[in-house]
């Protein structure tokens, strides 16, 4: 059994069951125990939850559009890498040699994924409390300034409402292409206005290059002196 003492201690729980936090870091390419993946189906429900929650009674005058902003831009990819490194929980994943050699312990996915079946563990063994009290901490720690214009990176809502008010068009994202093996795939995006293309990107998942090429059309129409 693998030494897990340092990162609970760095969580403030301790787990009864240690075969629970050997689950939730599991990737699924290691063999010889079961993976992480139904884990980190529940910490994201979980997680939706409780995220809602902290920003419902962090921001009282803030109505429910903004609030789910900001919810997206924190219960996402990025959003639990950040919360990931905060707990150095790259050091502990279980990796088959193949993923270890591919960088797999610095990838956000494998990251994020591996923050929400931990907290999925969690809240398996001990309830809603103390995921709520271990998520609200990190993300008091990761984030000193919470508000809109510190986390909210949706550039591809904001490309949308945009376009919807300037165009009265939505964009339109298409794959160019997908290159590469399975453990290591390029994608690259182009977004469309009215059939114009807008931008280009190429990125490690298609929901993150989409932001990523939102972004590009966002900085465009900005140099062009369109308000956004």
């Amino acid at each position: 059994m693998r030494d897990f003492k340092k990162l609970e201690e760095c969580l403030g729980y301790r787990f009864r069951d240690k075969a629970l936090i050997l689950e939730a870091l599991t990737h699924k390419s290691y063999k010889g125990h079961k993976n992480n993946e139904r884990l980190e189906f529940l910490g994201d429900a979980v997680l939706d939850l409780v995220v809602g929650e902290y920003l419902f009674h962090k921001f009282p005058g803030i109505n429910e559009g903004k609030l789910s902003k900001m919810r997206a831009s924190l219960v996402n990819e990025e959003g639990f890498k950040k919360l990931s490194l905060k707990l150095n929980l790259g050091k502990y994943l279980l990796l088959s040699p193949a993923e270890e050699h591919n960088k797999g312990r610095e990838k956000p996915s494998l990251l994020s994924n591996a923050f929400e079946a931990l907290m999925g563990a969690i809240y398996l063994e001990t309830g809603l409390d103390k995921v709520k009290e271990i998520t609200h901490k990190l993300l008091e720690e990761v984030y000193p300034k919470i508000d809109m214009e510190s986390i909210f990176k949706d550039y591809k809502t904001t490309l949308q409402e945009f376009t919807q008010e300037h165009f009265g068009v939505i964009p339109e994202y298409k794959l160019i292409s997908a290159k590469g093996p399975d453990h290591k795939k390029e994608f690259e995006m182009a977004v469309f206005i009215d059939d114009k293309e807008i931008a280009r990107a190429v990125g490690k998942s298609k929901k993150a290059t989409h932001q990523k090429v939102a972004k590009i059309a966002l900085d465009r129409f900005k140099k062009e002196n369109i308000s956004i």
